[in-house]
């Protein structure tokens, strides 16, 4: 994906054209915080000024932090809110308007949302295919102006399947797909080495008996034989049509890392070991992980840790994954380890921007989009107050 700037992005009757600044505001730019006021324009930021005054007319932020707004580049969450339960479909406007609406207020301004494509359509409990509907309503509704926040699309090619050739074939270049991530779950590698998580998950979601879970497994093998190798091709030239950013997933060895590499990739979510995360470093890769692996200490699948890695400076950006309100939570959780917040802010503002050549935000600065986050500290937690979303009040 060439490097771009949005614009335009909100119907001419709502982008707004008024002034207003924010005063006695900690401001967080990519390089120091101080306090000062910060001027918006219509849908950018005018102008930033290091002061202690209030000027006539400003919003006084009584020394509540002022940040870029978040930037998501893998979540889950809208696939959460079209499925709330195993095999419970739920309207999809119903769920888009939802799920727009949640990650605004938690701060996330910009965010790529991952669907699935490739499926396996026979047999019980196997992935039906979603992406390509459920992209055109979220597009319709951008287009519309029903949405708060900047939306992208996230393909996530699952090489492990029947369908991924044709379904990638449904998107171009008009569909606003900024990233494709490799996905491969074939069982006893990467996310799921450890062969009894991989077991107790998979018959947990689907409901599986030990016979049916046999069968599963089974069928994933043999498909990765048969087609993996064609279909992880087919997404990498797939993702070049598009113009889309190239991901890997769950890197485990620095065998799997160096094949990243040769496919140009420069963005590694969630590697699951050190060796992954330190290979990702020579390559110069950058590493994503889980906002959740943080707060919680530790990865759900018995992976690496995310603080591991911030502590052996490997961690660039940070995803909120399964939980929108971890992205904000685990930025301050960084801030702390390194004692460094305008490092920490970048994680999930600045870099990820900048992964996925968005040009026009993620920092504090004159002629950046407007979209900002204020945020004042609550004892050991952090609560957002308002959410802007180029120059409009969106939370």
């Amino acid at each position: 994906m060439n490097s771009r700037m949005e614009t335009a992005t909100l119907p001419a009757s709502e982008a707004p054209e008024n002034e207003i600044t924010f005063a006695n505001a900690r401001l967080v730019l990519e390089e120091q915080e101080f306090t000062g006021t910060l001027t918006i324009h219509g849908q950018t930021i005018a102008d930033i000024c290091e002061t202690g005054t209030i000027p006539p007319g400003a919003i006084d932020c009584q020394g509540d932090y002022i940040l870029p707004g978040l930037v998501e580049l893998h979540t889950d969450n809208l696939e959460r809110h079209i499925e709330p339960r195993p095999r419970v479909a739920w309207p999809h406007k119903a769920a888009l308007v939802a799920h727009d609406a949640e990650l605004a207020s938690t701060g996330i301004t910009t965010v790529f949302d991952a669907m699935r494509v490739g499926s396996i359509p026979s047999g019980k409990g196997n992935y039906r295919k979603y992406a390509r509907e459920v992209s055109r309503e979220l597009l319709t509704m951008r287009t519309s102006g029903a949405l708060k926040i900047s939306h992208f699309l996230h393909l996530r090619a699952e090489v492990c399947s029947e369908t991924l050739i044709e379904e990638m074939a449904e998107f171009g270049p008009d569909d606003r797909v900024g990233i494709v991530s490799l996905m491969d779950h074939t069982p006893g590698q990467r996310q799921f080495r450890d062969f009894s998580k991989f077991k107790s998950y998979i018959m947990g979601r689907n409901g599986f008996s030990e016979d049916e879970f046999l069968v599963h497994m089974t069928k994933l093998k043999s498909l990765r034989e048969r087609l993996g190798d064609a279909h992880e091709a087919k997404a990498v030239e797939e993702a070049g049509r598009y113009g889309a950013v190239l991901a890997s997933h769950d890197d485990t060895t620095a065998g799997q890392v160096a094949t990243s590499a040769g496919h140009g990739i420069r963005l590694a979510e969630f590697p699951t070991t050190i060796e992954a995360a330190e290979a990702c470093r020579d390559a110069r890769i950058a590493v994503m992980m889980g906002a959740p692996n943080i707060i919680r200490g530790g990865s759900h699948s018995g992976n690496v840790s995310a603080m591991d890695l911030a502590e052996r400076g490997l961690l660039d950006i940070i995803s909120s994954d399964y939980i929108p309100s971890a992205l904000l939570l685990a930025a301050f959780r960084l801030a702390s380890l390194w004692d460094d917040l305008p490092r920490a802010i970048r994680t999930v503002t600045l870099t990820p921007a900048r992964a996925a050549h968005l040009q026009d935000r993620g920092a504090l600065a004159p002629g950046l989009r407007a979209d900002l986050i204020r945020v004042s500290k609550a004892g050991e937690t952090h609560l957002i107050r308002e959410v802007w979303s180029q120059g409009r009040r969106v939370g």
